[in-house]
């Protein structure tokens, strides 16, 4: 069966969407987790995330609410964003990323609504999670340079957001390209049609000046 990396953090509401969609790739594809600090993208391509802009946050989050209420999936919102998501990850990291851990992490925030600062909340969870000393398991170093060498691999593959299926030569970013990956893995030919080969070497154009 084909492997394919999947690419996202849990401050991302779109990765807990495509996490809660992830069985419809069974069968085609074997899923390997890889949790990222989506920060560390926004820094190295010199972007702001959606939330840090005011008028796109409150379309953001608008979106969110709306696609979670047409598929079905389970959603609430946390009690502010964007967080630091740090904790959230090397806990992912400290448990082998199993998919057991990464849902109840992912529930931890959009379905419960709470945040990795609280206290009680956190220790709650690790210990639902079988964790009985967090800030240890999150703070051994090899933990740290793990969520650190996925950020980088992600940056080396070309990932510029989250969430992101990467396999063979493709890349498919976020909750809206779903059915686009699974149509290619599928086998859909317009994936290696003219028209989407010169997507991918389309010329620039006039560029805009930057401050």
């Amino acid at each position: 069966m084909k492997s394919a990396r999947w690419y996202f953090d849990f401050i991302s509401p779109y990765s807990y969407l495509q996490h809660a969609v992830l069985a419809r790739f069974d069968g085609l594809v074997s899923i390997e987790p890889v949790p990222i600090l989506f920060a560390g993208l926004l820094e190295h391509h010199g972007q702001k995330g959606p939330a840090e802009i005011p008028a796109k946050k409150i379309h953001t989050f608008r979106e969110v609410v709306w696609r979670a209420h047409q598929q079905g999936i389970a959603f609430t919102l946390p009690p502010a964003h964007p967080f630091n998501p740090l904790r959230l990850l090397r806990l992912a990291i400290a448990l082998d990323c199993d998919p057991a851990a990464i849902d109840a992490i992912f529930r931890f925030v959009w379905v419960q609504g709470c945040l990795p600062d609280d206290e009680p909340a956190f220790k709650a969870l690790c210990e639902r999670l079988g964790v009985s000393d967090p800030e240890a398991a999150i703070g051994r170093p090899e933990v740290k340079d793990a969520l650190r060498r996925n950020t980088a691999r992600a940056i080396d593959e070309g990932i510029f957001g989250v969430p992101t299926l990467a396999f063979d030569d493709q890349r498919f970013w976020g909750f809206d390209m779903t059915d686009a990956a699974l149509a290619c893995l599928r086998g859909d030919g317009l994936f290696d049609s003219p028209i989407m080969q010169r997507a991918a070497t389309l010329p620039d154009g006039v560029q805009r000046r930057t401050r």
